[in-house]
């Protein structure tokens, strides 16, 4: 069984999901401005048991052997509520790419999501020795496109994909092994 490990940035814990989050997640992510730009894998509107369902699943493929690494965000200075997330599933082969992240609207605009994004990428490139992986976003989410710039992906084309807003055109973006440790900002 893969197991997701606890990594720590300067404001930040990436801790490992876990079924008592369901109810930050789901205060949090049943939120228009949070869903609009996803894809439309997540259900909208959100069910009331939508947090517990996702958690449950993704344990579950977890358990049964899949490597998907599962994280919640949690202020280092906070109470330990879940913020947000970020999944990453190094060998998935699909048009969404291998990693996803939502941050909860309160937290906008303050670079926790590129603090993570940072944290991740260290953990695919140096404790996983990964040698490139792929990311998307809906072409109009303008903050998740400066994420990725900021953490290193290059842009490399579009693909179809869905969007709750009713969007379809996705950017697609490669980050490499090799540009990362060139450019990776150090703390």
């Amino acid at each position: 069984m893969v197991e997701t490990p606890r990594i720590e940035t300067r404001r930040l814990i990436l801790r490992p999901l876990a079924l008592s989050d369901a109810a930050a997640i789901q205060r949090h992510f049943n939120n228009w401005n949070v869903i609009k730009t996803l894809a439309t894998v997540v259900p909208w509107p959100y069910p009331e048991d939508g947090a517990e369902s996702f958690i449950k699943r993704e344990l579950d493929k977890i358990a049964a052997g899949e490597e998907s690494y599962q994280w919640v965000l949690v202020l280092r200075t906070g109470d330990g509520e879940a913020i947000g997330n970020v999944n990453f599933r190094p060998r998935a082969d699909g048009r969404k790419g291998n990693r996803g992240f939502w941050l909860a609207e309160p937290y906008w605009n303050r670079g926790l999501m590129t603090e993570a994004i940072a944290a991740v990428n260290d953990f695919a490139f140096l404790t996983l020795g990964l040698d490139h992986f792929h990311v998307c976003n809906a072409q109009s989410n303008v903050a998740s496109r400066r994420v990725k710039q900021k953490t290193g992906a290059e842009f490399v084309g579009f693909v179809e994909l869905p969007h709750h807003n009713g969007e379809s055109r996705a950017e697609k973006w490669e980050v490499t092994r090799e540009t990362w440790l060139r450019d990776r900002p150090t703390t």
